[in-house]
């Protein structure tokens, strides 16, 4: 059964009244943030998660059908699946993070190579200057990856780029 106060809400949102999110929020926000906050278990999600459902709420207020579902249902089901969007967004983004602190990217060094023992000044000085300024960093200056990253204002991956292409040309000196 449908009460005078579900009635009112359906009725001002299917006319885009703006009055409906207020009352929505008054009567409903408590009950839609429990649901949130037992799926995220965080609370900055959860209020982040409920902004949101609102949102949604008024957004797709023009597909509730009241023969589907009661409006707290249909409010709940859009809380619940936001809920665990942001949940799953979260995490993804959490566990996407470098954790820079476990990488041997940055403890890469080339102390132990004798680079004067191959003549390798002389090969390298042959090279593109892109490549022969990386190499220099890493073999001849004892710069970490990170280091010459910072160092040359070049992002990591186009240091880790021109290492790798600057040792192919190298590779075709050494190993013809």
């Amino acid at each position: 059964m449908i009460t005078d106060l579900e009635k009112e809400i359906v009725s001002l949102l299917k006319k885009g009244d703006k009055r409906a999110i207020s009352i929505i929020y008054e009567n409903y926000s408590s009950a839609l943030y429990g649901v949130i906050l037992k799926i995220t278990i965080d609370e900055a999600i959860a209020e982040d998660a409920l902004q949101e459902s609102i949102i949604k709420i008024w957004r797709y207020a023009k597909k509730y059908d009241a023969e589907k579902a009661k409006l707290f249902t249909w409010m709940y089901r859009i809380a619940r699946n936001t809920a665990i969007d942001k949940l799953r967004s979260h995490n993804l983004k959490f566990t996407k993070e470098v954790q820079i602190s476990d990488s041997n990217v940055y403890k890469l060094s080339t102390d132990s190579i004798n680079q004067d023992a191959i003549d390798l000044k002389k090969h390298v000085a042959n090279l593109d200057s892109k490549y022969q300024i990386v190499l220099n960093a890493l073999y001849f200056e004892g710069m970490t990856q990170q280091e010459a990253s910072e160092e040359l204002n070049i992002p990591l991956g186009t240091i880790k780029s021109r290492l790798k292409i600057g040792l192919r040309e190298l590779k075709k000196v050494y190993n013809p």
